[in-house]
């Protein structure tokens, strides 16, 4: 798999992932649900594919060997907010409450913080 097809993969299941964890993170709050899913009225399930969908597309990411280490560092970030996506997966099926709504905030705002500081970390030569 070359690296431009790899970036296309890696760009395309992190961003339907994280479509699918906002519409999961919506249904809830607008009280729609899908009556057929019984756990958690649909979202939970939806939420969890979502967290899959980015973890599996932050770990088939071109490497970054040649990359600063800066850029190396926000990556292995991007992986760990993955791995806080997945916990608020686990946190929906077993915690009673909305505790995973912090892990999906907390998610999002790694996400935001990566994606800009990524983007500046390319326009400098």
């Amino acid at each position: 798999m070359t690296d431009s097809t790899r970036r296309v993969a890696s760009a395309a299941a992190v961003n339907t992932g994280l479509l699918l964890v906002m519409a999961a993170t919506a249904m809830p709050l607008f009280g729609v649900g899908i009556s057929y899913i019984p756990t958690h009225r649909g979202y939970g399930w939806i939420y969890a594919l979502g967290a899959l969908l980015i973890l599996v597309g932050r770990l088939i990411r071109p490497s970054v060997k040649e990359q600063p280490l800066r850029v190396k560092r926000l990556v292995r970030m991007e992986l760990w907010t993955a791995l806080i996506f997945i916990t608020g997966a686990v946190f929906i099926f077993t915690v009673r409450g909305n505790d995973w709504i912090a892990f999906t905030m907390a998610g999002g705002v790694l996400t935001v913080y990566t994606a800009i500081m990524l983007t500046r970390s390319e326009k400098k030569p």
